[in-house]
């Protein structure tokens, strides 16, 4: 990767509309999907090359930039709720370094010489969902989850069902106005009760409490959302009929009083030491909290400061979110399988003894390509270190005992496809390079790579047929019924033979909708086929580039 220090404008511009895209995509998918691709370290790394590249080049720090704005619009699934007031996002510091040139940022800003008093409020930074909730006259009356900062979903019937939130403000003193806000979210002891109910079911587990906590809020039956053991703590406001105190740690005490549970690990510090020993501790205590944490939040505690200092597009000037460091467990390698996806490209998985990290089991970890195989030398049997930077899939650091004496040979790459037999090469690029990845040559001759474009011509963003997903078209693959994409338009007219309806896990009723989810997606629109086509290079952003450049297919 090119430093930025060495880019060319043209090459900021390509890189930053890149950039853009994916950052966009990872929003949509975080706030709207409660589905994350990356880890938050990997989403961290994309806007801190966005933010590096918009300094070099001012002019590329636009309205519509992620940089100015926060989360991705409402999902549609639920009505709308304006924010009176934004609910904006934090920047982030990942180092004591950071967090000392905030303190003495703010300082400058408000030109205050280096002996006068500046202080700070400290606080674990909740893993959960962002929630506003509007009290007027001290009655609950709507609740909404961020959103795109600007305008949230509409959840209020499901949050009246959580016990942690006061329907009716208690003791004395409150606005007439107040929309309180703060973090909904699962604690450890749930969220493994609510896995080993869904094993009972026989169902997948959930995936980290951040997810199921984000899931449970935005059901579509409130009775849903009221069976599942949410908790919300209090550590902001939106609008406001009347001042709650003249600082941050005395407002939030104000909120406790009012019936909301405030973290109690909130401090108040004096300077940017005090800060970072309060951080030290925190993360220390971090294993023993009982719900996940992913930083501390620093904030001017004096109101009027705050109100001096002000804002930047998507975040105050006055808060910064100190990020702990990705997480780490040491566990063994027990294999290393190959996958084979839909380009064709073959990527090594790591099969781990489960762990456990931050609160998830982990038993898989991405080892990317065999370049990076051979920098670890990693081999079957091996103890490694891993970390978890989010909620995916957890990537191998090292390995802890490369001088054991039974240490097996080097991992030996495998150069023909594990799943047709056909040869796995490695294109060279225009530089005359070989690519990182390897990638079977049989196309759609080789059963992985059919059955994972037949996948992705089926998916939300591609035609998005509804019942029809990743064992359905398994099943259908293997039985022969469908080995190319025009073969799930004549699933109906074939159904005679197929008696779709008598399968194990069908009925009259689902095979009449799937064929009906089939018929209302014969047409879709030129971006969304483009994409469908699954040709390499062409994802999301450049398909819709591409149809707005050419309108239609014909």
């Amino acid at each position: 990767m090119k430093p930025v220090s060495q880019m060319t404008r043209a090459d900021a511009i390509r890189e930053h509309h890149r950039l853009a895209l994916d950052i966009r995509a990872h929003d949509e998918l975080y706030y709207q999907k409660d589905a994350p691709a990356i880890s938050d370290a990997e989403y961290d790394a994309l806007r801190a090359r966005l933010i590096e590249i918009e300094r070099r080049f001012p002019e590329l720090a636009t309205p519509d930039s992620p940089t100015q704005t926060v989360g991705a619009k409402p999902s549609g699934r639920f009505g709308k709720i304006t924010h009176k007031v934004p609910m904006l996002s934090l920047d982030n510091a990942f180092g004591a370094g950071d967090v000392r040139e905030f303190v003495a940022r703010v300082r400058r800003f408000l030109n205050l010489p280096p002996d006068t008093a500046l202080d700070f409020t400290a606080e674990p930074k909740i893993d959960g969902l962002s929630a506003s909730i509007r009290y007027e006259h001290g009655q609950m009356v709507s609740a909404a989850t961020r959103g795109d900062g600007l305008v949230g979903e509409d959840v209020t019937a499901n949050m009246m069902t959580l016990r942690d939130v006061p329907k009716r403000l208690a003791g004395e003193g409150w606005p007439e106005v107040l929309e309180v806000r703060g973090e909904v979210y699962i604690d450890h002891a749930d969220f493994e009760a609510m896995n080993a109910a869904q094993e009972k079911l026989g169902k997948a587990p959930y995936k980290n409490p951040r997810n199921a906590a984000a899931g449970s809020l935005r059901q579509i039956d409130p009775k849903v959302t009221a069976a599942r053991p949410l908790k919300f703590f209090a550590y902001a406001w939106g609008e406001l009929s009347a001042p709650l105190a003249k600082t941050q740690f005395e407002a939030v005490q104000a909120l406790a009083r009012f019936g909301f549970a405030v973290n109690p690990l909130m401090k108040l510090c004096h300077t940017a030491e005090e800060m970072l020993a309060h951080y030290r501790q925190i993360e220390q205590a971090r294993p023993t909290l009982g719900y996940d944490i992913d930083g501390v939040v620093y904030k001017v505690n004096d109101l009027a400061l705050q109100e001096r200092v002000g804002f930047v597009a998507r975040a105050p000037r006055w808060a910064i979110a100190h990020k702990f460091p990705a997480e780490k467990a040491t566990t063994i390698l027990e294999a290393i399988d190959i996958q084979v996806g839909r380009t064709g490209a073959l990527t090594p998985v790591a099969r781990l003894k489960p762990v456990t990290v931050g609160g998830v089991v982990v038993s898989n970890a991405s080892l990317h390509n065999e370049d990076e195989i051979k920098r670890l030398d990693a081999r079957p049997g091996d103890r490694v270190e891993i970390q978890r930077a989010g909620d995916v899939i957890p990537q191998i650091l090292r390995v802890l005992d490369a001088d054991r004496p039974d240490r097996p040979a080097p991992y030996h790459f495998p150069t023909h496809c594990p799943v047709c037999g056909a040869d796995a090469v490695r294109e060279v690029d225009e530089k005359g390079e070989p690519e990182a990845v390897r990638r079977c040559v049989n196309g759609l001759s080789c059963p992985a790579q059919a059955v994972q474009s037949l996948i992705h011509f089926v998916s939300r963003h591609a035609f998005d047929i509804d019942g029809l997903g990743e064992k359905q078209i398994e099943a259908f693959y293997h039985k022969g019924l469908v080995t190319e994409p025009a073969h799930i338009f004549s699933l109906e007219r074939r159904n005679g033979d197929i008696r779709l309806e008598t399968w194990e896990g069908w009925g009259p009723q689902s095979a009449a909708n799937l064929f009906a989810a089939i018929n209302a997606r014969r047409k879709i629109s030129f971006r969304r086929f483009l994409y469908a086509l699954g040709i390499r290079h062409v994802g999301r952003g450049n398909a819709n580039l591409i149809a707005r450049a050419y309108g239609r297919f014909e």
